[in-house]
């Protein structure tokens, strides 16, 4: 079968929506680390609906750890296929992505990141990409980033690197940029611009009161549930193109982008893409973060332990589906700050109906990964926030002891789990009360008796979770 590529794209049926521009004319204006599927599905869809009025926004991608996304995309021109997934898929190609760099290409990537068209540096490396403490700060005595420092001219984490192309663009007498975080993390450009601030300070003070004043890193929040590529996908792709894509995308037609409106210059009309930009994205952020990934880490743990491999698997299984209804409607919600105007009891009701999507096979597995890193916003700032209300924790307790049974069983059967802590998580094996008292993970939260009992609780109840009621007063 005929490769997707430029050449090709010619070839495509009707029914297939391709780029409505001329490819040839466009510009890179960002620059993105971390171009795996979140970012090709969501924020390169956006770019690429742009780029059909303003030429100047397309991307550079940057793959620092692995070279399957060059290796994939690069021979296509940077095409891949973007499946919209609902009653009737609709399969579009997004041409933003001009090409993929790797970890190896130093001097291409320091060039893209000090080129006079870049105005955005964008991040989708997931939380663990930013090396952070405990307490949200760069963390100095991780591995990345003590190598990073030992040697800033040949960075390997994405802080070093955004460090040093910010000091190249000093170097030439460029204006600033826009840094322009899109991982859920709370308060991720905050947290972004102060890990890169701490860096440049370590390494060079000059650059980092340079980066102070002239680069913005603005907070944001992005939402879109988005399944992992398998065969299946790539077979339904080649039938509705007729041509080969090595790494098509898929998500569900929902999508949301909100972000800070504060740039260091010019930034790109995304409005016309749907992109919400406020001055404030907080409560934005803490209704999905909580409503949405705190319940979607809970289906996750708790329906591996009943035996279930997808999200609408899982809701399909209605004593599971009304426990996350009701730690919704009933945990998290209180918790949440929402903005003005916004209808908290239909964004609950939205979300149940996108988990339900039968349409999506989003594997529970996928979502399991790197819960060390993700607990701690999707759950357990929830779970801080009920104890200083005084709300009743067993249902926000359900999720962290899933958690440490998903830990147990990995440990006991000796498969490997993807998380940054693995290695002391699976050597803890059974003692689960080990891993509760990780204070990087679970903060003063590990000596709060009101908080351990209650997951005490909930791990003795899912001993058996198939015969366990998941309906916790």
């Amino acid at each position: 079968m005929t490769r997707l590529s430029n050449a090709t794209l010619d070839q495509l049926p009707a029914s297939v929506t391709r780029p409505g521009y001329d490819r040839a004319s466009v510009k890179a204006g960002v620059v993105h680390f971390g171009p795996g599927a979140f970012h090709r599905a969501h924020q390169a869809a956006a770019f690429d609906t742009l780029l059909a009025s303003d030429p100047r926004w397309g991307i550079t991608g940057v793959s620092l750890n692995s070279t399957s996304v060059a290796e994939a995309l690069n021979p296509q021109d940077g095409l891949y296929t973007l499946a919209l997934l609902e009653a009737e898929t609709e399969f579009r190609v997004i041409g933003s992505i001009q090409r993929v760099l790797t970890g190896g290409e130093r001097e291409a990537i320091l060039a893209a990141l000090a080129a006079p068209a870049t105005r955005i540096v964008s991040t989708t490396v997931t939380e663990k990409g930013y090396c952070l403490g405990a307490d949200g700060a760069l963390d100095l005595a991780h591995p990345a980033i003590v190598a990073d420092l030992d040697m800033p001219q040949t960075p390997k984490s994405v802080i070093g690197w955004l460090a040093l192309g910010l000091a190249e663009r000093r170097r030439q007498g460029l204006p600033g940029v826009t840094i322009l975080s899109c991982d859920n993390l709370t308060d991720n450009g905050r947290k972004l611009g102060a890990a890169v601030r701490a860096f440049a300070q370590a390494t060079d003070p000059d650059t980092a009161k340079w980066i102070e004043q002239e680069v913005r890193f603005p907070n944001a929040m992005v939402d879109s549930i988005t399944p992992a590529t398998d065969d299946a996908l790539r077979a339904r792709v080649a039938a509705a193109t007729g041509l080969e894509d090595a790494w098509p995308i898929q998500r569900e037609r929902f999508t949301q982008w909100v972000i800070e409106d504060d740039f260091a210059g010019e930034r790109p009309e995304l409005e016309r893409a749907g992109v919400t930009f406020t001055r404030d994205v907080h409560g934005f952020e803490a209704a999905k973060l909580r409503l949405l990934n705190g319940p979607h880490s809970t289906l996750a743990y708790v329906g591996l332990g009943l035996g279930h491999a997808s999200v609408a698997q899982a809701m399909a299984d209605s004593r599971l589906a009304g426990f996350v209804e009701r730690l919704m409607r009933e945990d998290i919600a209180p918790s949440v700050a929402a903005p003005a105007g916004f209808d908290l009891g239909g964004y609950v009701g939205d979300i149940l109906a996108r988990f339900a999507n039968p349409a999506i096979e989003h594997k529970l597995a996928q979502i399991a990964w790197d819960g060390s890193q993700k607990l701690p916003y999707r759950i357990l700032d929830t779970t801080r926030d009920a104890l200083a209300a005084g709300r009743p924790l067993d249902r926000l307790a359900v999720p962290v002891a899933a958690w440490l049974r998903f830990i147990e069983r990995a440990a006991a059967s000796g498969s490997p789990i993807t998380d940054p802590l693995a290695g002391r998580l699976l050597a803890a094996g059974g003692a689960w009360c080990a891993v509760l008292s990780m204070r990087e993970i679970f903060g003063e939260l590990s000596e709060d008796e009101r908080f351990t009992g209650a997951v005490a609780r909930a791990h003795d109840a899912l001993a058996d979770p198939a015969g366990y009621e998941l309906q916790p007063a």
